[in-house]
């Protein structure tokens, strides 16, 4: 991975650019309300890593969401792991991908609750720098909640891709 336009650390509170690899996942992909996001998220994960598992394919990365369109009431949301390859089709689990190339990123530092506000600075950064946004954008999970944990512990990497 390259930094290209800020000298900041990429995994600072501050927006940078960067050009990074593509990656294969194993993803699973639904439409569902935003009240369900929790025990969707919570579901397939389990789901993913029993399927990753009994494959015998290696999980490389922390646990992703990438987002398909705008978060409404409804959201197109796929939710995996990057993996060494690609898994087979296994009930709701699908091999997948992330994409390559030019991104803008941001280091959320908090709750889940905050995602909102970063998302919206880290979009307002990239028209600041005379760029225009992509149509791809996920979150990388990088501390795994737990039931006893400050939320102010939680980091959430912010990817948003560049359009050319």
């Amino acid at each position: 991975m390259t930094n290209s336009a800020s000298e900041s650390r990429p995994d600072a509170t501050e927006p940078v650019l960067m050009t990074i690899q593509p990656s294969i996942t194993a993803t699973i992909r639904r439409v569902i309300s935003t009240t369900d996001l929790a025990q969707f998220f919570d579901t397939s994960f389990r789901t993913l890593q029993e399927t990753i598992s009994a494959q015998e394919i290696g999980i490389v990365g922390s646990a992703f969401c990438l987002y398909h369109g705008p978060v409404a009431k409804t959201v197109d949301l796929e939710v995996g792991f990057p993996t060494d390859r690609a898994i087979r089709h296994a009930g709701d689990a699908s091999a997948g991908s992330l994409p390559g190339g030019r991104i803008a990123r941001l280091m959320h530092c908090g709750g889940f609750d905050g995602l909102a506000a970063s998302w919206a600075r880290l979009n307002t950064w990239v028209h600041d720098q005379g760029l225009d946004a992509g149509t791809t954008r996920w979150e990388v999970y990088l501390t795994k909640p737990t039931p006893d944990m400050d939320p102010r512990d939680l980091r959430t990497e912010l990817n948003l891709t560049l359009a050319s």
